[in-house]
């Protein structure tokens, strides 16, 4: 069997390069796809970075919320490494306002950065997961979008989307050996995280059962599992990696 192609998009962000780490180890060809222009997409020093640690990997710049820039790289991808078997959606942004403040710009541009591009990038890869009767597809949701942040409308509204069309995928393609799962962190340590003052970050730490942030490595341990080939009964499902913030 040839060696399974991944695609992770947010690949080179705090969680997603720990996605790629995993799934590099497990033996995938893992491309992480970031959207130029932007701090984390840096390609050659991550993969550099990446190679350093002791793991293959290969990167490219790609704008996921828009169709055309979507098709156009994932075609490079299979033309030059191989047909893609497993997706992992991990690109997202924030523009956190209350609603009375949040501008038609700040709802839009979370919509589509968030939720629009799982479409785009799924779209792309269905076909050809489906045709050859195996495909991984994770999307990374969060906390938010199953129990809604003040300030956070546009976001928690995107993530919560992503799970309805989780559910839709995984329906359509359960057949033809094709699984479609969302997977919803809660806070987890990152760099983004420890900017907010102490204080916020002991009210947040409070709020958690488990007394703590989630690490990097633990949501991409959950990836690695979901895609793995032995996961093919685990379909539709939203797994929450919370510490025990919000269950239901």
């Amino acid at each position: 069997m040839s060696t399974r192609v991944a695609v992770v998009t947010g690949g080179t962000g705090t969680i997603g390069t720990e996605i790629c780490k995993h799934l590099a180890a497990a033996g995938r060809k893992v491309v992480a796809l970031c959207l130029p222009g932007t701090p984390d997409c840096r390609l050659d020093d991550w993969v550099a970075a990446r190679a350093n640690e002791g793991y293959a990997t290969h990167a490219l710049g790609c704008n996921v919320a828009e169709f055309d820039d979507t098709a156009s790289v994932f075609k490079k991808i299979e033309d030059t490494i191989g047909p893609i078997d497993i997706l992992v959606n991990a690109a997202g942004i924030t523009r956190d306002a209350s609603l009375r403040k949040m501008t038609p710009e700040m709802w839009h541009a979370v919509i589509h950065a968030n939720l629009d591009s799982v479409f785009n990038t799924t779209r792309c890869v269905i076909e050809g997961m489906t045709d050859r009767n195996f495909g991984r597809i994770v999307n990374i949701s969060s906390v938010n979008g199953q129990k809604g942040q003040f300030g956070q409308a546009n976001y928690a509204a995107s993530k919560a989307g992503i799970h309805g069309f989780t559910m839709s995928i995984a329906r359509e393609a359960a057949r033809k050996g094709v699984t479609v799962n969302t997977v919803s962190p809660g806070y987890i340590e990152s760099p983004m995280i420890m900017a907010v003052p102490e204080e916020h970050r002991a009210k947040i730490v409070a709020e958690i059962p488990v007394g703590r942030f989630g690490q990097p490595s633990e949501i991409a341990r959950l990836v690695a599992f979901l895609t793995a080939d032995e996961s093919g009964f685990i379909t539709g499902a939203d797994i929450s990696i919370n510490g025990g913030q919000h269950m239901g």
